[in-house]
This record gives C-alpha cells, structure tokens and sequence, in this order.
C-alpha cells in the first residue's frame, strides 16, 4: 500500500464505501483541482489540488470566498487518490465521512514556482481554472495546532476575479454541482434532514446518561479549574494536551439564551466582547456554561498577547476569537463531575451546530506531549495545558489540570519605572515585584518588550499613579531614587522571563502586556511542583534547590521506608494543589523533626524568630501575648516547612479571618490498639448515622494513624464554646447509646476493646492533623481525604503513605472532598433538643 495514500485506506471499508480506492498516479501535463461540498456530520467543502500523485486535501468548512480580506480556514486533511476528483455520492453512515458529496467545481489550477517546495514550506501560490473558481488564490499554513491537523489559510488574491463578501457569496449563489448527474436527493431536502438530525441530537443530548451528570438548576457562578504549573510531562495517567493561550480566560454563562461573558475574577465583559457573546447565543443553547480563553492570532496564526490588548484599546483589524474548551454546565444537567473527555464531546457537538467565526473548538492534540512542547516553544508560545482525561471539573487549581511553560512566565506588579535612556522616550524601565507575606519583594526589572505606542500609554497610566514612597518592603540594590519614580501597586504585568537568581531575581525579563483581569495583591511567585509520580534523581533534587536551599537532603527522616528529607519536600510540592485550600489564612501548628521521626519531635505553633521561606506570619491579635501563629499559603511555604524538619501539619478548626468561629467540627475515633480494624469501620458508620438523623453532612478521612476522622463543615457562625459543647453531646450520646462501641472518656483503660471520641479538638487552642499531611510514623503514612464509598476496600488507617499516595491521587477520578467548602451548616435548636442541651 502506497504510503501517501495509506491514511486515505486505513480510514475506509471499501466493501462498504463507494468511494474509489485509487492509488499513486503519474504526473499529468495539465494539474487538476476540484471542490467538493460535504454533507457529513457538518457542511464544509472539500479543496483538492493534484500534486505529486495524489490530491492534496483541506476541509473548508465555510467554502471558498471571493473577497480577499476574508481569508477561510483550511483544515490540513489526508491526501486522496486522484481518481477521488470527480467522486459524488452518498457515503454510508457509520462510515467515515457519512454523508453526501457533490462536485462543486472542477478544473485544473497553475502554481507560481515550484509546488511541491512551496507546499512543504506552506505556503502556496497558484491560480485556478474552474467552472466558478479562477484567478489567483493563496493556501498558507498556520502555526496554530488543530487538534493534530495543521490548520491553513485560503486566500483569494486581488485581481479581476475577486468580489467583496458583501456584495457576492458565490456559495450561496452558486450551490449546486457542476456535474450533470441525477440526485438522489436534492439540496432542500438535504438542509431538512440535516436540521432534523440536528434537532434529535439536541434532544437527545439533554438525556444523556453521563457518569457524574445529574439535573440542577443554572448555578449563578462557577469558579474557572486552573492548572497547576509542574517541572516535567506526568509518566503515569491517560491525559489530553491542548495549546496554552496567549490570552484572557473568559467563562460564558447562557440563561434563557442569552449570554453574559465573565472573566475569571467574575467581571462582566459582555459589552467589551458583543461579537462573541452573539456568537455563543447563536449556538442555540437554553442554559450552560462553557469556559474558554479569548485570542488575537498573528500573521503566523500564533497567539499574541499584544494584539490582544491592541483589539481592546481600539486597534480593531485583527479579530478576537474565543477558544472553548469546557463544558461544565448544559441544558439544565451539571456536567462538573463528568469526565472531561465526555464534557469535550459534547461541546465539540454543541460546536458543530452553526458556523461561526468568532467560535473555535480547542480540541485536545494528538502528538506525543514532548513532540508538541518542543513544538511551541519553537515557535515562541508559552506552553502546553495539559488535562487528565477523566477528570471532573473542580472549579479551583488542581493537579488534574498542569501547565507546561517554555520559558517561566508570570504576571508581576509593577512599583516603579525608571527615567528614560539615549533615544527611548517616557520611561527606560519598570521595576517588579511580588507578594510575600503581606509585603511587596523588588524581584526585578523589564525593559524590552515595548513599541512607541505602549511607552507613551503606559507612561500615561503610571504618571496617574505616582507617589512619593517606594511600595516595596525594601528599597531595590542599585536602582538610584533620583532616576526612579515610584507608583501605586496596582497595575500587573505579563513578564516572560530566562530564569530566577539565586537573589530572587528575574534574568532576561520581557514585557507582554498589562492584565486587567488579576488583582495585584494575588501576584506571587510561582513556583513548578514535582510532577505526581515521579523518582527523586540529581535532576529533581537540583529542580527543588533551586526553588529553596534543602540542607541535608539525603537525611534519612524514616529508617523504616529509607523516606529522605528531600523525598519529604517532594512529597509536600505534589500535594500542594490538594492540600493548600485546608491551610490557606488558617493557623498551622508544625510538628517538626529535625534529626528524622526517631529524634526530638515538638510543635511549634508561633513564628518566633524562625525563618521559614514563604510561612506567613498572621495578626498578633489572634493570640495575644505570644509571638504571631502562622499560615501556609503556597507551595513554597509548604516545601518551606519540609526543609526544616517539619513532618507533620496541624490547624485550627477556624481560619483567620472568623477565629472565633470555627468552620468545622471534628470526631477522631481513636481505638483500642487491640480492636479489629472492621470495628472501627463500623464505628465510623455508626457516628455518620448519628450525625445524619440530625442533619449534620460529615466528611472522611483517614487519621494516618489507628483511627479515623469525620470533619462537619459549619457556617462561622458559632462561637467555640457552642461547638464545643455540642461536639460534647453527640460523644456522650454515641457513649451512651452504644456503650460496649464507644467510649466518651479520655485515657487509655477507659477505651478497652471500644472507640473513644474524641470531641476535644473542637476546642479554640485544639487542633487536628491537615488533610494530607504526612505522619511522624513509621513508613510515613499520611492523613487522607476519602469518600464513604471507599471504606469498605480500605484495611487501615495508614492504607497511603508518602511513597504511594502520588500513585492514588494520579490514578483518582474524583476529589472525596468536593463539596467540603461549599457546604454550609448550623447548629439548631432541634439539635440541642434531640440531644438533651438546654436552649441556648
């Protein structure tokens, strides 16, 4: 089988199709083109230029158009036979292709030069002789993957054959074939079947039975999922690739067919993108959210954030496109637990219905990740995203989604600029900086990446927000105050960058614009976590050194497991996306471990005169008379803490902004060391149904210890001493329903052969492992988040460890714990009554 044409043959059955098998032909003295309109799945038109023994092939999918400002898309398809060119007819269904074809024009067609160098090299000048297509014309490759099909341009030259779109569609006035057959069908009955197919697959989307999908009502907002930023492609896993825009993230939210565009901090942008918002309620839809980012493509069909900016401050030629990519909500179904490949389909499906130019469909890539990683950063892109392939839709950052980066890249916020040099005018440079603990860090300056225009804009900006006082902490080395204007921290910089200095600064900065989508008190570093899955080497340990000095890392913590220091750090990076919303503005007491699990163990709770990277130190108020509690916000603190000796994490059952009301309350089933394991399974079942009769939802997890915890999200808005004596009163009714199970008392004689309950974390300077958190036991087991459903297959409370759990997370479809922070509970009088407490 000929190799040009053994795509062509792989995708079809011959024994069913009409169409002809074909294979490599001799050149001919004259080239013959052909266009053939395709009624499959979608209308689109067929482009076919003979070339090198076969038909060079693109799917047009709004046909050929006279006016040469309205350049067509042209989707790169396999080549086909030439005996293909004067195909018509009636493709079966379920084979590829289905559907009925037409000759819409045919003749022969002229490259300028040599063809088959200027097709390799994508671009393509010829000049065609057709029944309705002639003159010059243009096919020019885009650098813009398309779902693993290269994505063209046609173009039609300025010449006598050109017309304007507005005055002359040759498709719509000119529909039919050129070749004198007889139809099986003509072109109206066509459009009805095809709008009746159409319409049954709308219907029958409403009913599609999807793991995870269930009915709900229009939720008035949805939180966008982010990516978590990772070192290296994940090894282990069924993921999809797609293109890491250049771009603003906008969600789309359809009621009652009509469409408001939000970005992802919730601002309206419905008036700033009217042409895209018709485009979405063209789509049709009743109710839904689709989630997507908006671009402006370059002449090379790249992504570029400035001609993004360029369309919004009134430089219109070039046109913003919305690429969509989810779908988490659909006709009255939530689809944010279905799994992404299905929630694709059906937006590839709600996609197909009209064709739109301000819509594109980000199809996932087909090329190995690495392929296509060094593909982008060839081309100057900022990296990949990359999804596991049955994820659900989490509507925060998660590990589910990643990005890969060519070169760091972050957004930063600007304090200062700087007096112009030689030739430059209004400003020479900006000075950067990040949040840390509360306060602004200098982390550098960009000078390049700007023309006239954005000087003079930006300078504009800037002089509206001058002052007298440096916003950053400390007054940056070598930048002189008498060349140096400072500003109010407000405006946020897109910034590519070759690398940090061990000084915390940027090397090789360049500006891509502002962003007005992302507050400037958010901007921190960022920092790449180990990807899930993979083995500490020389590559990963000098990675984690460069993000923060460990000292000692082959420090053995565990002499069980042989687990190191650095293997710990490690481990806290991978699980920072699941553990950091627990931690986040919430007291965190450390246990730490300095010379390893078998050495000295304390906690400290107080910041004290302690530096640890990245922990932030929170309001003395909170506890008066000692030095500030502190609170983990990022994955550096997190690896932060691992590097001083810290193994385990504890916190508060209150954030810091409602510590005197806490969020949670927590039962620890501590059971006799000597009790069967199914016993405390059955335990913790007997405390859920306690918990539900009074209408309390509680969550699981394992202690990483002997036991297991069930937490109880509360509204904060009940003082300690309530919880407290509530928590008190399901212990001692659990005690005294079932006394031979349970034991209300603490010490060790009075839990023989039972369960205590331990109530006494509901306490305010009381606090309980973090979810996630490693044990300072042997082999390391951690303190894991799982759903009720998974209690019957788990046979101890140290089921996961260290070492094991970045297999669990990597191989989990759901998060246990999804609905943890958006469940709001209170304490009733009818609780108290059931359970005997005075009224309060």
């Amino acid at each position: 089988m000929p190799d040009k044409l053994a795509t062509y043959h792989a995708k079809r059955n011959f024994r069913v199709t009409p169409e002809p098998e074909g294979e490599l032909a001799a050149p001919a003295e004259r080239l013959r083109f052909v266009v053939q309109k395709h009624h499959a799945r979608k209308l689109h038109y067929d482009f076919r230029l003979e070339l090198d023994g076969t038909l060079k092939s693109w799917a047009v999918p709004k046909g050929p158009s006279l006016d040469p400002s309205d350049k067509r898309l042209a989707v790169h398809v396999e080549d086909h036979p030439l005996d293909y060119i004067d195909f018509e007819g009636d493709i079966p269904e379920h084979q590829y292709g289905a559907g009925h074809v037409d000759v819409w024009d045919i003749g022969y067609w002229e490259p300028q030069g040599d063809a088959l160098a200027a097709y390799e090299a994508g671009k393509l000048k010829f000049r065609l002789e057709g029944e309705k297509l002639h003159g010059g014309w243009t096919l020019v490759r885009t650098h813009l993957p398309g779902g693993g099909k290269e994505q063209w341009l046609l173009i039609k030259e300025k010449d006598e054959a050109a017309r304007s779109a507005e005055e002359y569609d040759i498709t719509a006035e000119m529909p039919d074939s050129v070749l004198a057959r007889t139809r099986k069908t003509d072109d109206a009955a066509l459009r009805a079947s095809k709008a009746g197919k159409a319409s049954a697959k709308e219907d029958k989307q409403t009913d599609l039975k999807l793991k995870g999908a269930r009915k709900a009502a229009l939720p008035e907002i949805i939180s966008p999922q982010l990516a978590t930023l990772v070192d290296a492609i994940p090894k282990d896993g069924e993921w999809e690739y797609e293109v890491k825009f250049d771009g603003y993230r906008i969600l789309a939210r359809v009621d009652k067919g009509k469409a408001r565009l939000l970005t992802r901090d919730g601002q309206d942008w419905t008036a700033k993108l009217p042409l895209q918002a018709a485009a979405v309620e063209a789509l049709g839809l009743q109710s839904a959210w689709l989630d997507g980012e908006i671009v402006v493509l370059d002449k090379q069909g790249i992504p570029s954030f400035q001609l993004l900016q360029n369309a919004f401050n009134e430089q219109r030629d070039a046109p913003i496109l919305f690429y969509l990519f989810d779908l988490p909500y659909l006709n009255g179904v939530d689809l944010r637990k279905a799994p992404l490949r299905e929630r694709r389909t059906l937006l590839e499906q709600v996609l197909e219905r009209v064709d739109n130019q301000h819509l594109r469909y980000s199809a996932p890539l087909q090329e190995p990740p690495q392929q296509l990683l060094d593909g982008a950063c060839r081309l100057a892109m900022e990296g990949l995203i990359g999804k596991r392939a049955d994820s659900p839709y989490t509507g925060k950052r998660s590990a589910d989604w990643i990005k890969l980066k060519c070169r760091q890249r972050q957004e930063f916020v600007i304090g200062g600029y700087t007096e112009p040099q030689g030739s430059r005018k209004f400003f020479g440079a900006l000075l950067l900086g990040v949040y840390e603990d509360g306060e602004l860090r200098y982390a550098g300056r960009v000078g390049t990446g700007f023309n006239r225009a954005l000087l003079h804009s930006m300078h504009q900006q800037m002089q509206a927000l001058e002052q007298q006082q440096s916003p950053f902490a400390h007054m940056p080395g070598g930048v002189r105050r008498a060349e140096t204007h400072w500003i109010k921290p407000q405006l946020v910089a897109e910034i590519s960058f070759a690398e940090w200095t061990q000084e915390g600064l940027l090397r090789q900065a360049v500006f891509h614009g502002l962003r007005a989508d992302k507050a400037a008190r958010e901007i921190r570093r960022e920092y790449a976590v180990s990807t899930p899955g993979r083995k500490n080497g020389k590559k990963t340990q000098e990675a984690a050194a460069n993000r923060i000095k460990v000292t000692h890392p082959e420090r053995v913590i565990d002499t069980t497991s042989g687990l190191t220091k650095l293997d710990l750090v490690h481990y806290y990076e991978a699980v920072a996306p699941h553990m950091l919303s627990f931690l986040r503005n919430r007291p965190v007491y450390l246990l730490r471990c300095p010379e390893g699990i078998d050495g000295e163990q304390f906690f400290q709770k107080h910041a004290g005169r302690l530096r640890i990277p990245g922990i932030r130190a929170l309001d003395a108020s909170l506890d008066p008379g000692h030095s500030p509690l502190m609170a983990i916000d990022d994955a550096e603190a997190l690896a932060g803490a691992a590097q001083m000796g810290t193994v385990e994490l504890h916190i508060c059952n209150a954030d810091a902004a409602h510590i005197d009301r806490p969020d949670c309350m927590v039962f620890d089933l501590d059971p006799d060391p000597a009790l069967p394991w199914q016993k405390v399974v059955e335990g913790a079942r007997l405390t859920r149904v306690v918990l539900d009769e009074l209408g309390l939802r509680s969550f699981l997890k394992t202690s990483g210890g002997k036991g297991l915890h069930l937490t109880v999200p509360l509204a904060p808005r009940h003082g300690w001493d309530e919880v407290a004596a509530l928590s008190k009163a399901i212990a001692q009714h659990l005690a005294r329903t079932l006394p031979k199970q349970f034991s209300a008392t603490m010490g060790e004689k009075n839990r023989v052969g039972k369960i205590y309950i331990d109530y006494l974390r509901n306490k305010r300077q009381a606090s309980t492992v973090a979810p996630y958190s490693a044990r300072a036991r042997p082999g390391l087991p951690v303190a894991l988040p799982i759903a009720w459903e998974e209690l019957p297959d788990i046979r101890s409370a140290t089921a996961w460890t260290v070492a094991s759990l970045a297999a669990h997370l990597a191989g989990r479809r759901d998060d246990p714990w999804a609905a943890f922070f958006e469940t709001s509970q209170g304490l009733t009088q009818a609780m108290r009554k059931t359970l005997g407490i005075a009224p309060q």
